[in-house]
């Protein structure tokens, strides 16, 4: 079995296609295996794993925590969405950068970003369930968020008019956040 590496988007940010063996009773294929992502220069340690389901047209995010910082690898079980990932470690040659990446059941594509990058998804299918594994343990005094559709960062969501939380409707921009005295920011 193997999990390929198949781009390399952002300083850090990586898509990965697993193995897939399938006939007629389903399929099987390894979504982690330690070895292979230390092979692929990643070795945290995944210690949380989340599990959401979201309507169409739900956008998620940009979402992100500082305690302890949080990296992701995040995946689609059912359905279909568009997982983004936006670069806001302070010096980091991509910073302000974002990837976004169609990832369903059935190309099986898992994406991982590293701890300081805002994290999100908007849900393109009719129903969509997103599971991602984490470094770190959820702090809701450390979480924050940045606008989803911040224009300096420019995403091309696939979704016009999305379903948000409160939460997510009165982000801050990168820049607000990044001029609040309050934040903690990240560097490379």
């Amino acid at each position: 079995m193997k999990i390929d590496l198949i781009n390399e988007a952002l300083n850090g940010l990586k898509v990965f296609e697993p193995e897939v063996y399938e006939d007629e009773r389903g399929f099987f294929c390894e979504v982690y295996r330690k070895d292979h992502f230390t092979a692929a220069g990643i070795t945290d340690e995944f210690v949380q794993d989340n599990h959401s389901k979201s309507a169409r047209g739900v956008v998620r995010g940009l979402h992100f925590q500082w305690e302890p910082p949080m990296a992701k690898l995040m995946r689609v079980t059912q359905g279909e969405a568009f997982l983004v990932a936006v670069d806001i470690r302070i010096g980091s040659p991509s910073f302000g950068k974002w990837h976004g990446e169609f990832v369903s059941d059935k190309n099986r594509r898992l994406v991982y970003a590293p701890a300081g990058f805002a994290r999100g998804f908007g849900v393109i299918s009719e129903t969509a369930e997103i599971q991602y594994k984490c470094t770190g343990i959820y702090n809701k005094n450390a979480e924050a968020g940045i606008l989803w559709n911040d224009p300096a960062i420019g995403i091309e969501w696939p979704i016009i008019e999305p379903t948000l939380s409160a939460k997510d409707k009165v982000a801050p921009t990168l820049s607000e956040w990044l001029n609040d005295p309050r934040s903690k920011h990240f560097t490379y």
